[in-house]
């Protein structure tokens, strides 16, 4: 039984009746670009056909009952309780439901009709894994709700409610790629957004392509705090670097030669995180002339340049993320590997050729399980559409 048909058995069994519509809304993976969205930089991701699936229906009831299958649990919300994080009976929501209530919070500030539902939802897209699972979950509702209220917004604006949804009402610093890319993803085309001006294209992958998606199976908590330090040791060089080039607005202002010059007047931790997002805009503006003349194996020297910098300057990789990504490099066909996501856990994505991604696939398998003892999730998927209703 595929994921689809366990929902709709699953909310006939709890609602008794079937649902009226299907969303199915995808995770993402970013092939280069890493922690630069929040700096204004460039940001290369894809939509993947790892997705979150919810079958929902319109209810009279005062409230929205969500049922979560993938933690055994549901949640009920009003526009009254979401306000307070709390449930329709008083009690706090779960972390989960914080989601979707606060899709519904942020579509509530554009004063857009919302009507209450009943909703079952499940996801293949690995929590906690760097594949952006919560903006999945946030653009599954957001189309749900639209679906819904009869309005419509652009795909886009979708997404920034539901970066605001996960900024001020979860309390995730987030940028604006993970909901791009689940909002705006196209089939077999990667997305190259400017994450100051919003302006986006797609850029084909090449067909002889592969993308692998490892997951290590170790899991990290973007709640925790540790994403939130980078964010702010990426404003404070803003603000220190702001006394010698007063014109910038952003790191996504400063060239690599200032910021050479400049990088002594910067502490060693805030110089160390700024140097990884100068170095990684860079990356991302060679990007798109690497690709559109076919220039894989350029384009995966990035991607391995941009795990050392996510390693050793960010410091956001850990053990197993560096052993997969070791061999995932040192395997025939891969061009390139590094992490992929916030990091401290999660996943790789790897770029190999297509021939050879049955093998690579068993033996990064392989090889990671025999140097960690972990099995790990290898995933081959491919650039899919965005957030859509299919029913």
């Amino acid at each position: 039984m595929n994921l689809i048909e366990q929902l709709v058995n699953i909310y006939r069994e709890k609602f008794g009746y079937t649902p009226a519509h299907l969303v199915r809304s995808p995770g993402r993976v970013n092939l280069l670009g890493e922690h630069v969205d929040y700096n204004n930089g460039f940001v290369l991701p894809a939509a993947i056909d790892l997705a979150t699936y919810a079958a929902f229906s319109p209810t009279n009831a005062r409230h929205s009952t969500l049922v979560a299958v993938d933690f055994d649990q549901q949640a009920s919300f009003s526009a009254e309780s979401i306000s307070t994080r709390t449930q329709a009976d008083s009690s706090p929501l779960p972390e989960w439901a914080l989601y979707p209530a606060g899709v519904m919070w942020s579509l509530m500030q554009e004063n857009l009709p919302l009507i209450y539902m009943n909703a079952v939802f499940a996801s293949d897209v690995p929590r906690g894994s760097g594949l952006s699972s919560s903006a999945s979950v946030e653009m599954a509702f957001m189309i749900a709700w639209q679906t819904l209220g009869g309005w419509t917004l652009p795909s886009m604006q979708r997404a920034l409610l539901g970066q605001k949804a996960e900024n001020k009402y979860v309390g995730v610093n987030c940028g604006i790629m993970d909901q791009f890319a689940s909002a705006c993803g196209v089939e077999n085309k990667l997305l190259l957004l400017d994450c100051r001006s919003l302006e986006w294209k797609t850029i084909p992958l090449p067909k002889n392509i592969s993308i692998i998606i490892a997951d290590t199976t170790v899991r990290r908590k973007l709640t925790s705090g540790e994403y939130n330090k980078r964010r702010s040791a990426c404003e404070e060089a803003v603000r220190l670097l702001q006394q010698e080039l007063p014109s910038i607005n952003s790191l996504r202002d400063v060239r690599v030669e200032d910021f050479n010059r400049l990088a002594k007047k910067l502490p060693r931790g805030i110089e160390k995180r700024a140097r990884h997002v100068v170095e990684e805009i860079g990356r991302s503006n060679q990007a798109e002339a690497l690709l559109e003349a076919g220039d894989v194996h350029n384009f995966g020297r990035l991607m391995n340049e941009c795990h050392a910098s996510l390693r050793d300057l960010y410091e956001v990789s850990c053990p197993e993320l560096n052993t997969m990504v070791n061999i995932a490099q040192s395997l025939e066909g891969c061009y390139g590997a590094r992490l992929t996501g916030a990091g401290f856990g999660g996943c790789t994505v790897n770029l190999v050729a297509k021939e050879q991604a049955g093998d690579f696939s068993r033996a990064l398998a392989k090889g990671y399980e025999t140097e960690t003892g972990l099995c790990p999730n290898i995933y081959i998927t491919r650039a899919s559409n965005g957030a859509e209703l299919i029913r």
